[in-house]
C-alpha cells in the first residue's frame, strides 16, 4: 500500500534510506550519505504534504517524495516541458531486503499515475552518475536524460537529470 507519510514514519525511514545509503557504498555508489536523505528533508516533505510511503505487510520498506517544487538546482537545464505543471521526484528508497522485486516500479507508476490524474505536463527528477542502475531503471520507462547538476555536499561527480512528457 502507498499512502501518505505521517511525521511517526521519519524515524523508520531514516533506517530504511541508511540502509539503502551503506548498500549504495558497498557497491563504490556514493550517492547519498551523512548530508542525505536528511531528516528535516523529510519533515519538510511531510509538512507540504509530498512524501509517500510503501508499506508492505504493514510494514514501512520504502518512500518517494513527489513534489511540485522545482529546486534551483535544475534551473539551468532545457526542460523539454515549460516550468510549470511538473512534477518532481526525489528521495525514492527501497530497504535493500526488498529490492528486485518490482516495489521501485510501484512506486514510479503511482508517481506517473499522480502526474496524469493531476494533469501536470511531465515529471522530473535526477538520479546520480555513478547509479547505472538507476539510469536504465528510468531509461526503461521512458524518461529522458537531459543534462548534468551538482549537488556539492553529496558528491563532486554529477546527477543526471531527466524528464518524462505524459
Amino acid at each position: 500500500m502507498i499512502r501518505l507519510a505521517k511525521a511517526e514514519d521519519i524515524d523508520i525511514l531514516m533506517v530504511v534510506t541508511k540502509a539503502c545509503a551503506n548498500y549504495m557504498i558497498s557497491k563504490d555508489i556514493y550517492q547519498w550519505n551523512e548530508h542525505y536523505p536528511s531528516k528535516s528533508a523529510f519533515e519538510n516533505d511531510v509538512r507540504r504534504n509530498e512524501l509517500y510511503v510503501l508499506e508492505v505487510n504493514s510494514t514501512i520498506i520504502g518512500c518517494i517524495v513527489i513534489s511540485t517544487h522545482m529546486d534551483d538546482e535544475y534551473i539551468p537545464i532545457e526542460w523539454l516541458t515549460p516550468n510549470n505543471k511538473n512534477i518532481y521526484i526525489h528521495r525514492v528508497a527501497i530497504h535493500p531486503n526488498y529490492q528486485g522485486k518490482g516495489y521501485a516500479q510501484q512506486l514510479m507508476a503511482f508517481a506517473e499515475k499522480y502526474t496524469i490524474e493531476n494533469n501536470y505536463t511531465s515529471i522530473r527528477l535526477d538520479t546520480f552518475s555513478q547509479n547505472k542502475r538507476n539510469q536504465k531503471f528510468y531509461e526503461l520507462r521512458g524518461y529522458k536524460r537531459l543534462g548534468d547538476i551538482y549537488f556539492p555536499k553529496q558528491s563532486e561527480f554529477p546527477f543526471h537529470c531527466y524528464e518524462l512528457v505524459l
